[in-house]
């Protein structure tokens, strides 16, 4: 059995989001219905839509920042009950088995994660997962997270993907009270990596191109703003950085920001999905400093993020819009044109 959903949605990579009607699958034993509320708007929700990295299976539902309450549970379920806030982020399934989902990296799953749009459906035969932008999911118990009541809930959307790909590398490599920080850009991932990494008591310094942005970085909690195209600044930064949060979508040189890493440190790429500019491997060499690269989080990571998120009453910079304007809203988010992310209000969709 299955119930028809309203969506918005492409059928094809030339074609502006629209509205469909999709199919979720009736609530199994282990499963949760959501009522979703908000949903947040990512650059990769536009990459898929466009198919700008190939292997887009259409029609395409996108939306992994979704925020709802439960309205039905299955009878395996007993840790969430109907009415609860609740939260699913780029994930709705995995092997459960692999040795990294049973070290609690459902993200790295060997056998690979079902993401929560654009995966094939191990439901519905034939079918592929459909995302947030609709007004209902059915999601596996497993990777439904709970939302706390005391934040914005509107706000808390893009924590589930802008907030854990930032919080997972902090975490992962111990970043604590007074180790100096670079956030490098500062859009979706850098604005949530700076506000992170103070709340952990780092001394945080946005690396920026544009001076314009310095008011806004130090509103948000960095003590420092480094300009990167003035090299006597840069100059003046040089083997100082005990941890760099590279946010930086596209590709581009890295050996200045190499340069400002201490001995030993990391720096950790979460925003180039695609080739960057050769370096020079003895800036790495001379100081046995390291590049990583960093994908989400695990269910278990996520589920601490927001209990600190909540503690600390961290959420998203969002500018809330209605659905019927979601094709606008691309078209911003590709200029840059949002401070500092899109979520959509879902109640839109009775308009």
């Amino acid at each position: 059995m299955s119930t028809k959903t309203k969506a918005y949605g492409v059928q094809s990579e030339k074609e502006l989001l629209k509205p469909l009607d999709i199919i979720r699958r009736e609530v199994g034993a282990n499963d949760i219905k959501i009522d979703i509320s908000f949903c947040g708007v990512c650059h990769s929700d536009i990459h898929t839509a466009r198919n700008e990295w190939g292997g887009s299976k259409y029609p395409v539902v996108p939306g992994h920042e979704i925020i709802g309450r439960v309205i039905e549970v299955g009878e395996n379920v007993h840790d969430f009950k109907v009415g609860a806030l609740v939260g699913v982020g780029c994930m709705v399934d995995s092997c459960h088995n692999c040795d990294q989902c049973h070290n609690n990296l459902e993200q790295y799953c060997e056998k690979g994660a079902t993401f929560t749009y654009n995966s094939r459906d191990k439901h519905i035969r034939g079918q592929y997962t459909y995302g947030g932008y609709s007004t209902q999911i059915v999601v596996d118990k497993e990777f439904v997270l709970r939302i706390p009541e005391n934040i914005d809930a509107a706000a808390a959307a893009p924590l589930l993907c802008a907030g854990i790909t930032t919080w997972s590398p902090l975490r992962h490599w111990n970043v604590k009270k007074g180790d100096k920080v670079g956030v490098i850009g500062l859009g979706g991932l850098g604005h949530m990596g700076v506000k992170f990494a103070n709340a952990l008591g780092a001394h945080v310094v946005m690396i920026t191109t544009s001076p314009s942005k310095a008011e806004d970085a130090k509103n948000l909690g960095a003590h420092e703003v480094l300009i990167s195209k003035d090299e006597e600044e840069m100059s003046k930064h040089k083997n100082s950085f005990d941890f760099i949060l590279n946010t930086i979508p596209v590709g581009h040189k890295i050996d200045p920001y190499i340069a400002l890493l201490k001995n030993d440190a990391t720096m950790v790429l979460v925003g180039a999905i695609e080739p960057l500019d050769p370096f020079h491997g003895g800036s790495l060499i001379r100081g046995r400093k390291r590049i990583s690269g960093s994908l989400i989080g695990g269910i278990k990571e996520t589920q601490e993020m927001l209990d600190f998120c909540g503690e600390h009453n961290i959420v998203s910079d969002i500018e809330l819009i209605n659905i019927q304007d979601i094709n606008e809203a691309y078209d911003r988010v590709v200029k840059a044109d949002v401070k500092y992310r899109f979520v959509i209000d879902m109640t839109s969709f009775k308009n």
